[in-house]
Protein backbone atom coordinates (compact mmCIF):
# COMPACT_ATOMS: atom_id res chain seq x y z
CA UNK A 1 0.00 0.00 0.00
CA UNK A 2 2.53 2.72 0.94
CA UNK A 3 4.46 1.55 -3.20
CA UNK A 4 0.98 2.32 -4.25
CA UNK A 5 0.94 5.77 -2.90
CA UNK A 6 4.16 6.90 -3.00
CA UNK A 7 5.50 5.13 -6.08
CA UNK A 8 2.45 5.35 -8.08
CA UNK A 9 3.16 7.73 -11.69
CA UNK A 10 1.17 11.02 -11.57
CA UNK A 11 1.27 11.48 -15.54
CA UNK A 12 1.24 15.02 -15.87
CA UNK A 13 1.93 15.40 -12.16
CA UNK A 14 -1.79 15.69 -11.82
CA UNK A 15 -2.56 14.64 -8.29
CA UNK A 16 0.31 16.65 -7.44
CA UNK A 17 -1.62 19.74 -8.68
CA UNK A 18 -5.00 18.76 -7.58
CA UNK A 19 -3.53 18.58 -4.40
CA UNK A 20 -1.83 21.54 -4.29
CA UNK A 21 -4.04 23.65 -5.30
CA UNK A 22 -6.59 22.25 -3.30
CA UNK A 23 -4.47 23.40 0.25
CA UNK A 24 -4.15 26.98 -1.55
CA UNK A 25 -8.03 27.27 -2.46
CA UNK A 26 -8.97 25.88 1.02
CA UNK A 27 -6.79 28.17 2.84
CA UNK A 28 -7.36 31.00 0.69
CA UNK A 29 -10.96 30.51 1.98
CA UNK A 30 -10.45 30.02 5.24
CA UNK A 31 -8.86 33.27 5.37
CA UNK A 32 -11.25 35.36 3.87
CA UNK A 33 -13.83 34.00 6.64
CA UNK A 34 -11.47 34.97 9.10
CA UNK A 35 -10.87 38.31 7.83
CA UNK A 36 -14.90 38.71 6.94
CA UNK A 37 -14.60 38.39 11.05
CA UNK A 38 -16.64 35.10 11.04
CA UNK A 39 -16.10 32.79 13.95
CA UNK A 40 -14.08 29.47 14.00
CA UNK A 41 -17.33 27.36 13.44
CA UNK A 42 -17.84 29.80 10.36
CA UNK A 43 -14.40 29.46 9.33
CA UNK A 44 -14.88 25.46 9.66
CA UNK A 45 -17.63 25.38 7.61
CA UNK A 46 -16.39 27.83 4.37
CA UNK A 47 -13.21 25.24 4.82
CA UNK A 48 -15.52 22.33 4.12
CA UNK A 49 -17.54 24.14 1.95
CA UNK A 50 -14.19 25.33 -0.19
CA UNK A 51 -12.63 21.43 0.31
CA UNK A 52 -15.89 20.01 -1.69
CA UNK A 53 -15.73 22.69 -4.70
CA UNK A 54 -12.28 21.83 -5.24
CA UNK A 55 -13.14 17.69 -4.59
CA UNK A 56 -16.42 16.64 -5.66
CA UNK A 57 -16.81 18.87 -9.42
CA UNK A 58 -15.47 16.64 -11.97
CA UNK A 59 -17.63 17.59 -15.11
CA UNK A 60 -16.16 16.91 -18.21
CA UNK A 61 -15.28 20.60 -19.19
CA UNK A 62 -14.55 23.69 -17.61
CA UNK A 63 -17.25 24.64 -18.26
CA UNK A 64 -19.92 22.66 -16.84
CA UNK A 65 -16.96 22.52 -13.81
CA UNK A 66 -17.79 26.24 -13.40
CA UNK A 67 -21.48 25.81 -13.68
CA UNK A 68 -22.05 22.84 -10.93
CA UNK A 69 -19.73 24.78 -8.66
CA UNK A 70 -22.24 28.08 -8.79
CA UNK A 71 -24.92 25.79 -7.73
CA UNK A 72 -23.76 24.19 -4.58
CA UNK A 73 -24.76 26.50 -2.76
CA UNK A 74 -27.99 26.94 -4.12
CA UNK A 75 -28.57 22.98 -3.51
CA UNK A 76 -26.90 23.42 -0.05
CA UNK A 77 -28.15 26.15 1.64
CA UNK A 78 -31.45 25.43 1.80
CA UNK A 79 -29.97 21.50 3.21
CA UNK A 80 -28.18 23.51 5.93
CA UNK A 81 -31.16 25.64 6.98
CA UNK A 82 -33.36 22.56 7.20
CA UNK A 83 -30.63 21.10 9.50
CA UNK A 84 -30.34 23.90 11.49
CA UNK A 85 -34.21 24.57 12.08
CA UNK A 86 -34.89 20.67 13.44
CA UNK A 87 -32.02 20.93 15.40
CA UNK A 88 -33.53 20.80 18.81
CA UNK A 89 -36.59 18.28 16.65
CA UNK A 90 -34.98 14.71 16.31
CA UNK A 91 -37.71 12.77 15.14
CA UNK A 92 -38.06 15.35 12.21
CA UNK A 93 -34.04 15.82 11.48
CA UNK A 94 -33.65 12.42 11.24
CA UNK A 95 -36.53 11.90 8.70
CA UNK A 96 -35.17 14.77 7.17
CA UNK A 97 -31.68 13.58 7.37
CA UNK A 98 -32.35 9.98 5.63
CA UNK A 99 -34.54 12.35 2.80
CA UNK A 100 -31.38 14.21 2.05
CA UNK A 101 -29.30 10.58 2.08
CA UNK A 102 -31.61 9.26 -0.42
CA UNK A 103 -32.02 12.32 -2.83
CA UNK A 104 -28.11 12.73 -2.67
CA UNK A 105 -27.82 9.25 -4.07
CA UNK A 106 -30.65 9.43 -6.63
CA UNK A 107 -29.15 12.39 -8.00
CA UNK A 108 -26.36 10.46 -9.35
CA UNK A 109 -28.36 9.56 -12.10
CA UNK A 110 -27.72 12.40 -13.97
CA UNK A 111 -24.00 12.14 -14.20
CA UNK A 112 -21.15 13.92 -12.05
CA UNK A 113 -23.27 17.81 -11.63
CA UNK A 114 -26.06 14.99 -9.71
CA UNK A 115 -23.42 13.54 -7.82
CA UNK A 116 -21.19 17.27 -6.83
CA UNK A 117 -24.82 18.14 -5.59
CA UNK A 118 -25.91 15.59 -3.75
CA UNK A 119 -22.28 15.06 -2.03
CA UNK A 120 -22.82 18.81 -1.28
CA UNK A 121 -26.11 18.38 -0.19
CA UNK A 122 -25.28 15.71 2.37
CA UNK A 123 -22.65 17.02 3.70
CA UNK A 124 -24.18 20.50 4.93
CA UNK A 125 -26.42 18.68 7.13
CA UNK A 126 -23.42 16.55 8.10
CA UNK A 127 -21.92 19.90 8.97
CA UNK A 128 -24.39 20.75 10.82
CA UNK A 129 -24.59 17.82 12.94
CA UNK A 130 -20.77 18.03 13.62
CA UNK A 131 -20.81 22.21 14.73
CA UNK A 132 -24.34 21.43 16.48
CA UNK A 133 -25.45 24.45 14.17
CA UNK A 134 -28.74 26.64 14.86
CA UNK A 135 -30.63 29.13 13.33
CA UNK A 136 -29.15 32.19 14.67
CA UNK A 137 -25.67 31.23 13.13
CA UNK A 138 -27.61 30.51 9.81
CA UNK A 139 -26.64 34.43 8.95
CA UNK A 140 -23.04 33.51 9.40
CA UNK A 141 -22.64 30.07 8.48
CA UNK A 142 -24.60 31.09 4.55
CA UNK A 143 -21.88 34.06 4.24
CA UNK A 144 -18.99 31.55 5.00
CA UNK A 145 -20.52 28.82 2.70
CA UNK A 146 -21.02 31.28 -0.32
CA UNK A 147 -17.50 33.36 0.59
CA UNK A 148 -15.34 30.02 0.32
CA UNK A 149 -17.49 28.65 -2.52
CA UNK A 150 -16.71 31.99 -4.59
CA UNK A 151 -13.08 31.63 -3.28
CA UNK A 152 -12.31 27.95 -4.09
CA UNK A 153 -13.93 28.84 -7.59
CA UNK A 154 -11.65 32.06 -8.17
CA UNK A 155 -8.80 29.66 -7.55
CA UNK A 156 -9.72 26.82 -9.83
CA UNK A 157 -11.10 28.94 -12.52
CA UNK A 158 -8.92 32.40 -12.41
CA UNK A 159 -5.59 31.39 -10.43
CA UNK A 160 -4.85 28.11 -11.58
CA UNK A 161 -7.00 26.47 -14.03
CA UNK A 162 -4.91 23.62 -15.14
CA UNK A 163 -8.36 21.85 -16.84
CA UNK A 164 -7.82 24.30 -19.19
CA UNK A 165 -4.49 22.13 -20.95
CA UNK A 166 -6.18 18.88 -20.90
CA UNK A 167 -8.44 16.80 -22.99
CA UNK A 168 -12.01 16.47 -21.33
CA UNK A 169 -12.54 13.24 -20.44
CA UNK A 170 -15.95 12.47 -18.86
CA UNK A 171 -16.33 9.66 -16.78
CA UNK A 172 -18.67 6.05 -17.93
CA UNK A 173 -22.12 6.53 -16.74
CA UNK A 174 -22.67 3.24 -14.86
CA UNK A 175 -24.59 0.72 -16.85
CA UNK A 176 -28.50 -0.30 -15.79
CA UNK A 177 -31.65 -0.60 -17.16
CA UNK A 178 -34.78 1.62 -16.01
CA UNK A 179 -36.81 1.82 -12.85
CA UNK A 180 -35.38 -0.07 -10.41
CA UNK A 181 -33.27 -1.93 -12.18
CA UNK A 182 -31.25 1.49 -12.42
CA UNK A 183 -28.29 1.36 -9.93
CA UNK A 184 -28.83 4.65 -9.29
CA UNK A 185 -32.65 3.86 -7.89
CA UNK A 186 -31.38 0.69 -6.31
CA UNK A 187 -28.29 2.88 -4.41
CA UNK A 188 -30.60 5.23 -3.19
CA UNK A 189 -33.42 2.97 -1.30
CA UNK A 190 -30.04 0.98 0.07
CA UNK A 191 -28.47 4.06 1.09
CA UNK A 192 -31.51 5.28 2.96
CA UNK A 193 -31.99 1.61 4.33
CA UNK A 194 -28.69 1.39 5.52
CA UNK A 195 -28.42 5.26 6.68
CA UNK A 196 -31.38 4.39 8.77
CA UNK A 197 -29.75 1.21 10.31
CA UNK A 198 -26.78 3.48 10.89
CA UNK A 199 -28.86 6.60 12.76
CA UNK A 200 -30.64 3.78 14.68
CA UNK A 201 -27.73 2.12 16.27
CA UNK A 202 -25.52 5.33 16.00
CA UNK A 203 -27.56 6.71 18.68
CA UNK A 204 -27.54 3.80 20.66
CA UNK A 205 -23.65 4.19 20.42
CA UNK A 206 -23.69 7.68 21.02
CA UNK A 207 -26.46 10.05 21.40
CA UNK A 208 -24.59 13.28 20.43
CA UNK A 209 -21.98 11.74 17.87
CA UNK A 210 -24.42 9.78 15.96
CA UNK A 211 -23.53 11.07 12.23
CA UNK A 212 -20.21 9.70 12.28
CA UNK A 213 -22.00 6.61 11.37
CA UNK A 214 -24.62 7.58 9.42
CA UNK A 215 -21.35 9.64 6.73
CA UNK A 216 -19.80 6.59 7.29
CA UNK A 217 -22.83 4.48 5.45
CA UNK A 218 -23.10 7.48 3.08
CA UNK A 219 -19.09 7.69 2.00
CA UNK A 220 -19.61 3.85 1.22
CA UNK A 221 -21.92 4.59 -1.39
CA UNK A 222 -20.05 7.12 -3.36
CA UNK A 223 -18.51 5.84 -6.31
CA UNK A 224 -19.87 2.34 -6.37
CA UNK A 225 -21.80 0.34 -8.04
CA UNK A 226 -22.30 -2.95 -7.21
CA UNK A 227 -22.39 -5.00 -4.25
CA UNK A 228 -18.94 -6.45 -3.71
CA UNK A 229 -17.58 -2.96 -4.40
CA UNK A 230 -19.55 -0.86 -1.43
CA UNK A 231 -18.32 -3.75 0.90
CA UNK A 232 -14.66 -3.25 -0.13
CA UNK A 233 -15.12 0.62 0.23
CA UNK A 234 -16.81 0.11 3.86
CA UNK A 235 -14.06 -2.77 4.71
CA UNK A 236 -11.18 0.34 3.56
CA UNK A 237 -12.93 3.16 5.24
CA UNK A 238 -13.18 1.12 9.13
CA UNK A 239 -8.74 0.23 8.01
CA UNK A 240 -8.33 3.91 7.11
CA UNK A 241 -10.07 5.43 10.55
CA UNK A 242 -8.50 3.27 13.04
CA UNK A 243 -4.98 3.98 11.40
CA UNK A 244 -6.01 7.75 11.19
CA UNK A 245 -7.37 7.55 14.83
CA UNK A 246 -4.17 5.83 15.88
CA UNK A 247 -1.80 8.85 14.32
CA UNK A 248 -3.98 11.11 15.85
CA UNK A 249 -3.20 9.99 19.05
CA UNK A 250 -0.04 10.87 18.63
CA UNK A 251 -0.74 14.06 16.40
CA UNK A 252 -3.79 15.28 17.23
CA UNK A 253 -4.18 14.67 20.80
CA UNK A 254 -0.73 16.13 22.33
CA UNK A 255 -1.60 19.34 20.13
CA UNK A 256 -4.46 21.01 22.30
CA UNK A 257 -5.69 22.86 19.34
CA UNK A 258 -2.13 24.89 19.31
CA UNK A 259 -2.65 27.16 15.93
CA UNK A 260 0.00 26.85 14.45
CA UNK A 261 0.50 23.22 14.81
CA UNK A 262 -2.89 22.58 13.93
CA UNK A 263 -2.71 24.91 10.94
CA UNK A 264 0.38 22.94 9.79
CA UNK A 265 -1.36 19.18 9.77
CA UNK A 266 -4.31 20.24 8.83
CA UNK A 267 -2.81 21.62 5.41
CA UNK A 268 -0.73 18.15 5.26
CA UNK A 269 -3.82 15.88 6.02
CA UNK A 270 -5.88 17.99 2.78
CA UNK A 271 -2.87 17.65 0.87
CA UNK A 272 -2.76 14.34 1.72
CA UNK A 273 -6.53 13.87 0.89
CA UNK A 274 -6.30 15.15 -2.32
CA UNK A 275 -2.86 13.63 -3.29
CA UNK A 276 -3.84 9.96 -2.47
CA UNK A 277 -7.94 9.87 -3.53
CA UNK A 278 -7.46 8.40 -6.89
CA UNK A 279 -4.84 5.87 -5.51
CA UNK A 280 -6.13 4.68 -2.19
CA UNK A 281 -9.44 4.70 -0.26
CA UNK A 282 -7.61 3.52 3.09
CA UNK A 283 -4.92 6.33 3.08
CA UNK A 284 -7.84 9.10 2.14
CA UNK A 285 -9.56 8.17 5.07
CA UNK A 286 -6.34 7.71 7.14
CA UNK A 287 -6.25 11.69 6.50
CA UNK A 288 -9.72 12.58 6.74
CA UNK A 289 -9.66 10.77 10.48
CA UNK A 290 -6.64 13.15 11.55
CA UNK A 291 -7.85 16.39 9.29
CA UNK A 292 -11.07 15.93 11.97
CA UNK A 293 -9.28 15.13 14.88
CA UNK A 294 -7.11 18.35 14.49
CA UNK A 295 -10.72 20.54 14.13
CA UNK A 296 -11.84 19.01 17.27
CA UNK A 297 -8.75 20.19 19.09
CA UNK A 298 -9.73 23.34 17.91
CA UNK A 299 -13.04 22.98 19.38
CA UNK A 300 -11.64 21.81 22.66
CA UNK A 301 -13.26 18.43 22.54
CA UNK A 302 -10.89 15.58 21.84
CA UNK A 303 -9.64 13.16 23.41
CA UNK A 304 -8.75 9.63 23.19
CA UNK A 305 -12.14 8.10 23.78
CA UNK A 306 -13.61 10.89 21.39
CA UNK A 307 -11.24 8.52 18.33
CA UNK A 308 -12.21 5.49 20.19
CA UNK A 309 -16.28 6.26 19.67
CA UNK A 310 -15.42 7.72 15.88
CA UNK A 311 -13.65 4.12 14.92
CA UNK A 312 -17.09 2.21 16.94
CA UNK A 313 -19.77 4.64 14.54
CA UNK A 314 -17.61 4.24 11.68
CA UNK A 315 -17.75 0.36 12.11
CA UNK A 316 -21.81 0.97 12.83
CA UNK A 317 -22.18 3.28 9.31
CA UNK A 318 -19.87 0.39 7.69
CA UNK A 319 -21.70 -2.55 9.01
CA UNK A 320 -25.08 -0.93 8.16
CA UNK A 321 -24.09 -0.17 4.60
CA UNK A 322 -23.15 -3.85 3.99
CA UNK A 323 -26.41 -5.00 5.27
CA UNK A 324 -28.17 -2.89 2.84
CA UNK A 325 -26.50 -3.95 -0.13
CA UNK A 326 -26.76 -7.71 0.85
CA UNK A 327 -30.40 -7.48 1.73
CA UNK A 328 -31.81 -4.65 -0.09
CA UNK A 329 -32.32 -4.82 -4.19
CA UNK A 330 -28.59 -6.22 -4.29
CA UNK A 331 -26.61 -5.18 -7.42
CA UNK A 332 -24.60 -8.27 -8.14
CA UNK A 333 -20.69 -7.64 -8.82
CA UNK A 334 -20.65 -10.35 -11.20
CA UNK A 335 -23.56 -8.48 -13.51
CA UNK A 336 -21.93 -5.19 -13.21
CA UNK A 337 -18.38 -6.29 -13.56
CA UNK A 338 -19.58 -7.95 -16.61
CA UNK A 339 -21.41 -4.76 -17.84
CA UNK A 340 -18.23 -2.81 -17.42
CA UNK A 341 -15.89 -5.76 -19.14
CA UNK A 342 -18.30 -5.87 -22.45
CA UNK A 343 -18.15 -1.79 -22.39
CA UNK A 344 -14.59 -2.16 -22.61
CA UNK A 345 -14.11 -4.74 -24.78
CA UNK A 346 -16.14 -2.47 -27.51
CA UNK A 347 -14.23 0.22 -26.63
CA UNK A 348 -11.22 -1.42 -28.11
CA UNK A 349 -13.50 -2.42 -31.19
CA UNK A 350 -13.85 1.44 -31.63
CA UNK A 351 -10.57 2.32 -30.85
CA UNK A 352 -9.23 -0.46 -33.71
CA UNK A 353 -12.10 1.10 -36.03
CA UNK A 354 -10.95 4.62 -35.76
CA UNK A 355 -7.08 3.56 -36.55
CA UNK A 356 -8.00 1.08 -39.26
CA UNK A 357 -9.75 4.86 -40.96
CA UNK A 358 -6.98 7.23 -39.99
CA UNK A 359 -4.25 4.64 -41.59
CA UNK A 360 -6.77 4.35 -44.67
CA UNK A 361 -5.95 7.74 -44.50
CA UNK A 362 -9.20 9.49 -43.19
CA UNK A 363 -8.34 12.84 -42.03
CA UNK A 364 -11.69 12.67 -39.81
CA UNK A 365 -10.80 9.60 -37.75
CA UNK A 366 -9.36 10.35 -34.85
CA UNK A 367 -9.11 7.40 -32.11
CA UNK A 368 -7.56 9.72 -28.94
CA UNK A 369 -10.72 10.14 -27.33
CA UNK A 370 -11.88 6.64 -27.59
CA UNK A 371 -8.23 5.76 -26.22
CA UNK A 372 -9.35 8.27 -23.23
CA UNK A 373 -12.20 6.00 -22.88
CA UNK A 374 -10.58 2.97 -22.62
CA UNK A 375 -8.74 3.84 -19.95
CA UNK A 376 -11.63 5.45 -18.25
CA UNK A 377 -13.67 1.66 -18.50
CA UNK A 378 -10.60 0.01 -17.23
CA UNK A 379 -10.27 2.27 -14.61
CA UNK A 380 -13.83 1.06 -13.78
CA UNK A 381 -12.69 -2.44 -14.04
CA UNK A 382 -10.62 -2.83 -12.03
CA UNK A 383 -12.62 -1.03 -9.75
CA UNK A 384 -15.82 -3.59 -9.74
CA UNK A 385 -13.30 -6.91 -9.71
CA UNK A 386 -11.56 -5.03 -6.53
CA UNK A 387 -14.21 -7.00 -4.43
CA UNK A 388 -12.26 -10.50 -5.78
CA UNK A 389 -8.72 -9.77 -5.67
CA UNK A 390 -8.77 -8.62 -2.42
CA UNK A 391 -6.15 -9.95 -0.11
CA UNK A 392 -8.97 -11.27 2.25
CA UNK A 393 -11.08 -12.62 -0.31
CA UNK A 394 -10.84 -16.61 -0.07
CA UNK A 395 -12.13 -17.67 -3.84
CA UNK A 396 -8.91 -18.54 -4.92
CA UNK A 397 -10.15 -19.49 -8.35
CA UNK A 398 -11.75 -16.34 -8.87
CA UNK A 399 -9.14 -14.03 -7.26
CA UNK A 400 -6.66 -16.23 -10.26
CA UNK A 401 -8.94 -15.48 -13.50
CA UNK A 402 -9.69 -12.26 -12.44
CA UNK A 403 -6.75 -10.93 -12.33
CA UNK A 404 -5.93 -12.88 -15.37
CA UNK A 405 -8.59 -10.41 -17.21
CA UNK A 406 -7.07 -7.80 -15.98
CA UNK A 407 -3.54 -8.44 -16.91
CA UNK A 408 -4.99 -8.87 -20.52
CA UNK A 409 -7.18 -6.13 -20.55
CA UNK A 410 -3.83 -3.62 -19.94
CA UNK A 411 -2.17 -6.00 -22.42
CA UNK A 412 -4.90 -5.00 -25.03
CA UNK A 413 -4.96 -1.21 -23.75
CA UNK A 414 -0.74 -1.10 -24.46
CA UNK A 415 -1.36 -2.33 -27.46
CA UNK A 416 -4.01 0.28 -28.80
CA UNK A 417 -1.97 2.65 -27.57
CA UNK A 418 1.08 1.63 -29.46
CA UNK A 419 -1.40 1.10 -32.63
CA UNK A 420 -2.80 4.81 -32.40
CA UNK A 421 0.82 6.10 -31.67
CA UNK A 422 1.65 4.36 -35.02
CA UNK A 423 -1.19 5.98 -36.86
CA UNK A 424 -0.81 9.42 -35.78
CA UNK A 425 2.74 9.22 -37.75
CA UNK A 426 1.67 11.22 -40.80
CA UNK A 427 3.79 8.52 -42.94
CA UNK A 428 2.23 5.67 -41.72
CA UNK A 429 1.12 3.64 -44.71
CA UNK A 430 -1.92 1.83 -45.05
CA UNK A 431 -2.30 -1.36 -46.99
CA UNK A 432 -4.61 -4.90 -47.51
CA UNK A 433 -2.85 -6.79 -44.55
CA UNK A 434 -4.17 -3.88 -42.13
CA UNK A 435 -7.25 -4.06 -43.28
CA UNK A 436 -7.32 -7.81 -42.57
CA UNK A 437 -5.68 -7.39 -39.34
CA UNK A 438 -8.45 -4.79 -38.16
CA UNK A 439 -11.18 -6.99 -39.60
CA UNK A 440 -9.79 -10.24 -37.00
CA UNK A 441 -9.39 -8.10 -33.87
CA UNK A 442 -13.03 -6.59 -34.54
CA UNK A 443 -14.37 -10.16 -35.34
CA UNK A 444 -12.42 -11.29 -31.73
CA UNK A 445 -14.18 -8.54 -29.78
CA UNK A 446 -17.70 -9.58 -31.31
CA UNK A 447 -17.11 -13.50 -30.55
CA UNK A 448 -16.14 -12.27 -26.45
CA UNK A 449 -19.45 -10.21 -26.33
CA UNK A 450 -21.63 -12.38 -28.38
CA UNK A 451 -20.30 -15.42 -26.89
CA UNK A 452 -19.40 -17.29 -30.10
CA UNK A 453 -16.47 -19.29 -30.74
CA UNK A 454 -12.79 -17.36 -31.93
CA UNK A 455 -9.84 -18.46 -33.13
CA UNK A 456 -7.05 -16.47 -33.84
CA UNK A 457 -5.27 -16.52 -36.90
CA UNK A 458 -1.62 -18.12 -37.16
CA UNK A 459 0.37 -15.43 -38.82
CA UNK A 460 4.36 -14.53 -39.45
CA UNK A 461 5.95 -12.56 -37.10
CA UNK A 462 4.85 -8.87 -38.50
CA UNK A 463 7.84 -6.34 -38.81
CA UNK A 464 5.60 -3.43 -39.52
CA UNK A 465 4.96 -2.08 -36.34
CA UNK A 466 0.41 -1.48 -36.67
CA UNK A 467 0.17 -4.98 -38.01
CA UNK A 468 2.19 -6.30 -35.05
CA UNK A 469 0.17 -3.98 -32.63
CA UNK A 470 -2.99 -5.62 -34.32
CA UNK A 471 -1.89 -9.56 -34.10
CA UNK A 472 -0.66 -9.18 -30.60
CA UNK A 473 -4.32 -7.37 -29.75
CA UNK A 474 -5.93 -10.51 -31.69
CA UNK A 475 -4.03 -12.87 -29.77
CA UNK A 476 -4.39 -10.75 -26.46
CA UNK A 477 -8.47 -10.90 -27.02
CA UNK A 478 -8.12 -14.48 -27.80
CA UNK A 479 -6.64 -15.27 -24.82
CA UNK A 480 -9.61 -13.21 -22.91
CA UNK A 481 -11.79 -16.04 -23.65
CA UNK A 482 -10.65 -18.55 -21.02
CA UNK A 483 -11.20 -16.54 -18.26
CA UNK A 484 -14.12 -14.84 -18.88
CA UNK A 485 -15.83 -17.80 -20.09
CA UNK A 486 -16.24 -20.15 -17.18
CA UNK A 487 -18.34 -23.14 -16.71
CA UNK A 488 -21.92 -22.13 -15.22
CA UNK A 489 -22.38 -21.59 -11.58
CA UNK A 490 -18.71 -20.26 -11.70
CA UNK A 491 -18.98 -16.38 -12.74
CA UNK A 492 -15.86 -14.59 -12.97
CA UNK A 493 -17.45 -12.39 -9.58
CA UNK A 494 -19.99 -14.11 -7.65
CA UNK A 495 -19.75 -11.63 -4.32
Amino acid sequence: MLKKVFMAPDPGRIRLRFATRAVLGIGLAVVACGLAGHSLTGAITGGLAALLALFTVTDATVRGQAVTTALLPVVGLPVLATAAALQDHAVARDVAFLAVVGLGVYARRWGPRGHALGIFAFMLFFAAQFLHARTGQLGELSASVLLSVATAGAVRFGLWCYERRLPPAAAPAPPGGTGLARITTRQAVQATAGAGFALLVGQLVSGERWYWAVGATWWAFVNTTSRGETLVRGFRRVLGTVIGAGLALFVAVPAHGDAVLTVLVVAVSVFGIFYTAALSYTWMMLWVTVLAAMLYGLLGVLTPSLLALRMAETGVGALGAALAVVFVLPVSTHSVTDAWIQRALRCVHACTAQTAARLAGDPDADPAPTVGELEQLLARVRLSVAPLVHPLNPMLGRKRRARQVLALLDDCAREIRGLVAVAADPEASHDARLAAACWRVEAAVEALTTGRDFEPRTTPAATEPALAHLHTLERTLAELSTPLRTPSGSPLVGA
